[in-house]
């Protein structure tokens, strides 16, 4: 009798939630009972955003299905409707194909279509990096995620914990940390070097590393807000690596700002293939802005992050994360301390990332290979 394979989707509409997936489906590319599907959504098909697709498929991954999803003018109501437009379009592509599993990640709105399209047509959702709190409408999408789906990967205690709160049965919860840590452990990451001559810059490893994003709560304030961040910034004089934003309502602002105020010190990048991305991480004084990599993937590195506003507002954190608000005296004094000597001495002896081991894909694709897709598992109950 012919061995059945598992045939797994996986959604990705952002750079982040990438990050999360890609060591999982190196791992089924290696795996003989596991096969996937990919479907590639959002900014990753945009080219005012780097067309981040190009290097999906550069890195060897085939992609199944490209729905066109993002309306122009990205702001709340382009955001509905362009999540409107992928729940129609992904439950077509189920029906005519449906996965063993859908596997989803994160936050993100476009998670969210795929649990809803998942648990209406009885298939069974696994959700990484479920449990976790964050400060904006992101922290309320991942738990109605977690409302739809049917296995949680939480990455750490804290997260499994809330999970239970939540009133999540014990048997569909996994605390197996974070994969994108997975990589950051194993991978070849470029020296400083290497990134200088790819892309021709002029910098050495005095450097700050920017990633913010607008909050989609605070559109009014996008402006203000990305104005403060760059000219607090000017005022370190070092060169900026900066990294656009994701495609949320207010992230045209942010790319508007940081090309109106920024200086020659500036070094601007639409994407960058993710071992370069994570070069520049590791290589870095600092990251500044309101990325989850400063909470996530800094520690690995014990690379300082200043985490700017509410976005990552009740996330477990290391001990190299300084919270400062959008003032530019604060965000000055919160870098400097940052680069400090003192604070970099501090970090080698008392960062240890609280999100993975470099181990987490593995264990998230041993706990679907092992477990029984049944009336038990796809019917959810809750425990309050």
């Amino acid at each position: 009798m012919k061995r059945k394979i598992k045939n797994i989707l996986f959604i990705t509409g952002s750079r982040g939630e990438w990050g999360y997936i890609r060591p999982i489906l190196r791992l089924i590319q290696k795996d003989s009972d596991l096969d996937y599907k990919l479907c590639v959504t959002n900014m990753h098909l945009l080219p005012s955003y780097g067309s981040p697709i190009d290097e999906i498929i550069k890195d060897g991954f085939e992609v199944h299905f490209k729905p066109f999803m993002a309306l122009d003018g990205y702001n709340h109501f382009s955001m509905v409707k362009s999540l409107g437009i992928l729940l129609s379009s992904l439950a077509d592509y189920l029906y005519s194909d449906p996965p063993d599993w859908i596997v989803l990640a994160g936050d993100r709105g476009e998670q969210l279509v795929g649990a809803i399209v998942g648990a209406y047509c009885y298939i069974p959702v696994a959700h990484i990096q479920a449990g976790e709190l964050s400060g904006n409408i992101d922290g309320v999408t991942r738990h109605a995620i977690g409302k739809y789906a049917h296995v949680h990967f939480a990455s750490n205690e804290d997260a499994a914990e809330r999970l239970i709160k939540l009133g999540e049965q014990d048997f569909r919860i996994h605390n197996v940390g974070a994969p994108q840590i997975d990589e950051m452990i194993s991978a070849n990451i470029p020296s400083i070097d290497s990134l200088k001559k790819k892309y021709a810059l002029s910098i050495d490893d005095n450097y700050i590393l920017f990633v913010q994003h607008a909050v989609t709560e605070d559109y009014q304030n996008v402006n203000n807000q990305i104005e403060t961040s760059i000219k607090s910034l000017i005022k370190i004089n070092i060169p900026v690596v900066a990294i656009l934003p994701n495609n949320d309502a207010g992230s045209y602002l942010i790319t508007n700002g940081i090309n109106q105020n920024r200086t020659n010190l500036f070094h601007c990048f639409k994407n960058l293939p993710r071992e370069d991305y994570l070069g520049f991480l590791k290589h870095s004084k600092v990251i500044v802005g309101n990325s989850s990599s400063g909470i996530l993937e800094a520690p690995t590195f014990k690379v300082p992050a200043v985490n700017i506003g509410r976005r990552q507002n009740m996330r477990v954190r290391c001990e190299n994360v300084i919270d400062c608000d959008f003032k530019i005296k604060n965000i000055v004094s919160s870098i400097q301390e940052a680069m400090s000597t003192e604070f970099n001495a501090f970090l080698i002896d008392n960062c240890l990332n609280p999100y993975g081991d470099g181990k987490s894909s593995k264990r998230i694709i041993e706990i679907i290979k092992s477990t029984r897709v049944d009336d038990r598992l796809l019917t959810k109950l809750l425990t309050y």
